[in-house]
Order: C-alpha cells, then sequence, then structure tokens
C-alpha cells in the first residue's frame, strides 16, 4: 500500500555546495504545491538528531534561488554513524510527522540516508558537492559553479602573471577527484595541468614552458589537483623555476571554490533535480539518488550508487559486490571504464592544445 505523504524534511549535510539552496528551494515548492508540507532541517543530520527543524513555505524560500552555500546549513556528524544517533533522528521523525527525507550532499549522506531508508523514513538523495565526484552521475549540483569561480581566479592571476612574466601554479580544490582540474585547465589554455587520474609528465612540461618562453610568452598557468597532496604544487612551483628560469608563485584559491552565487546550470540542474526527487518519493520510491546520465534525469539505487562509486576508487570491500546480479556488476565496470577513458582523453587534449 502507498504510503500518504503528509510532511517531509529536506537537510544537506557534509561540504557545502551552490546550488544546494537552488534545490531546497526546488524541492519546497514542488512538494507543497503537490499539498505536502515541508519542513528543514538544520545543519544535516546533526539537526535530525538535535530536533534543530524549521517549518517552510513557499515565501520562505522564493529568493533564496541564487544563495551561495546552503541556506538550511550543514554538519559534519559523527554521532549519526552510531545506533543511538540514528535512533535519535528517527525519533525526532516520529516526534515532528515527517514521512520521508531528501538529503542533499555526497556519499557520506547517502549513506545516512540509505541507513534511514532500512529503518523505515523513506529517503531520496540529490548529488551536491563541488567535486563531481559521485561516479553514478556525470554532473553534481556545485561543480559548474566552482569551475566557473576557478576560472575567473585564475583570468585574474593570469593579469598578474603578465605583468611580472610569471608562471603561476595553482592548486585547485576536489578532493581526490580531478574534474575541477583537467576542466578548468583546459577552459584557461593551462600549460600543464596535474591530476592523479593520470600520470604527469613534468619533464614535457618544463619543455613546453622553455619554448614557449623563447617563442616570447610571458605568463603561464598550471593547473593542480588538490587530490596529489598539499606538497605537490609547492615543490612543483619551485621545480618549475629551477629548471625553466621563469619565475614563479604557487596560488591556493582553497574554500573560495566553494563559495558564490550559483551558475545559471547549477540553480537549473538543482531546480530539476529537486523537482524529481519530490515526484519520486510521493509515488513511493525511496533509497534512491536522482542522477544525471546521458542528460536525462534518473533515480539509481543508493546501494548501487556507493558501491560503483568504491569500484571505481579501488575502495570495494569483500561481499560489496554479492547483492549485485552479473549484469549490474558489468554495468559498474563499463562506468567505471567510461570515467578513466574520461580523464585520458581529456588530458590529452589539454596537453595538445595546452600553450
Amino acid at each position: 500500500m502507498e504510503k500518504k505523504f503528509r510532511k517531509i524534511g529536506i537537510l544537506s549535510s557534509g561540504g557545502d555546495a551552490p546550488g544546494m539552496s537552488a534545490a531546497i528551494k526546488s524541492v519546497t515548492c514542488s512538494a507543497i504545491s503537490r499539498g505536502v508540507e515541508v519542513v528543514g532541517i538544520l545543519g544535516g543530520y546533526s539537526g535530525l538528531i538535535n530536533n534543530r527543524l524549521r517549518p517552510l513555505t513557499k515565501n520562505d524560500v522564493s529568493g533564496i534561488i541564487s544563495l551561495g552555500g546552503t541556506y538550511l546549513y550543514s554538519d559534519r556528524c559523527d554521532e549519526f554513524k552510531t545506533e543511538e544517533g540514528m535512533a535519535k533522528a528517527i525519533e525526532t521523525c516520529k516526534k515532528n510527522n515527517i514521512d520521508g527525507i531528501i538529503a542533499i550532499g555526497g556519499d557520506g549522506t547517502f549513506r545516512g540516508a540509505t541507513d534511514l531508508s532500512v529503518r523505515g523514513i523513506p529517503c531520496i538523495g540529490l548529488p551536491g558537492t563541488i567535486d563531481n565526484d559521485i561516479t553514478a552521475t556525470d554532473t553534481t549540483i556545485g561543480f559548474d559553479t566552482a569551475m566557473n569561480t576557478v576560472l575567473d581566479l585564475c583570468d585574474r592571476l593570469r593579469d598578474t602573471s603578465e605583468s611580472h612574466a610569471r608562471c603561476t601554479v595553482v592548486e585547485v580544490m576536489g578532493r581526490n577527484a580531478g574534474y575541477i582540474a583537467i576542466e578548468t585547465g583546459i577552459a584557461l589554455n593551462a600549460i600543464g595541468v596535474a591530476l592523479q587520474e593520470v600520470p604527469f609528465d613534468k619533464e614535457a612540461l618544463f619543455k613546453r614552458m622553455i619554448e614557449m618562453r623563447e617563442q616570447g610568452r610571458r605568463s603561464f598557468i598550471v593547473i593542480v589537483a588538490e587530490g596529489l597532496g598539499t606538497a605537490f604544487a609547492e615543490a612543483l612551483t619551485k621545480e618549475i623555476e629551477e629548471k625553466t628560469g621563469i619565475e614563479s608563485r604557487f596560488n591556493r584559491p582553497a574554500h573560495i571554490v566553494r563559495g558564490g552565487i550559483p551558475t545559471l546550470r547549477d540553480r537549473v540542474l538543482a531546480s530539476v533535480m529537486g523537482d524529481k526527487a519530490v515526484d519520486l518519493l510521493l509515488q513511493g520510491q525511496s533509497d534512491v539518488v536522482i542522477c544525471s546520465r546521458n542528460n536525462q534525469i534518473v533515480a539509481t539505487d543508493i546501494k548501487y550508487a556507493l558501491i560503483v562509486d568504491r569500484m571505481y576508487k579501488n575502495k570495494l570491500k569483500p561481499g560489496d559486490l554479492d547483492a549485485f546480479t552479473p549484469e549490474q556488476i558489468e554495468e559498474m565496470k563499463a562506468l567505471c571504464e567510461e570515467r578513466k577513458a574520461y580523464f585520458v582523453d581529456m588530458c590529452d587534449i589539454a596537453n595538445t592544445i595546452g600553450c
């Protein structure tokens, strides 16, 4: 028998990302338009444990689509990983008549959502992270804005690099994924892009830079993904200066990349995904994450999304694949190969056209 939804909760958890507020607005308006009340959970799963709730109306969220960060705030909650914390969260739902939850965030958020789902609180996840490191979806909420922020910052850095005939090495966020690095590197016409997914040829970089300087090139931008480690970019900066004779500077924008007004693409993606999540939740679906695949918005089982993510990141544990059919496992492998091929192809493009 299909569950009747009277009230749903919405939360954002983990690292904040531009577009989360747009998703909150979309979920709120979509649910209210379908006759369902909405309550905002403040501070992610911590807020659910501690009963920090705020009823939401269309008027409350009408102006938040352009806000950066997250309107409902965020937190990383270790207590929620315990049975005691989970029990408190479920009690909050029961006490406030919350029939289901839509959770915005990354893989940690989805693990929390699936834990609630199996305990009787239907949940649907929305992928919100600037890193774009959720393997099951082509694009995450916040990724496009983060790239445009890096683009703007590096265009400004190029101005001063050109004035002083320097190279600027920029380390960009992305956790262990190189999506921000490779796409901004191409868009910036970086002389080099270094990320952990594809081997980086430093000697080839030095040679290109020397050749371009001899041809009259004054400034250079090199993009480094933070996944290579905190010391890599700084060491590379010193090595560039030593090997090429080109004065070099290091820059780490860090959390600046997380902030700012969301782009059109992130606002649209968040809005469409939010509406889809409400639609599926009210239809009775649960324990799924809304994904963008081949320009289509689709629902993917959260457990599938988590395991294919582990497979791609070489973090599979014994027994992880036991619940899946051979066909599903082959599908996962194909998706992982697709992601790997993307980085190889994009790095080849970056090396070919970078100058």
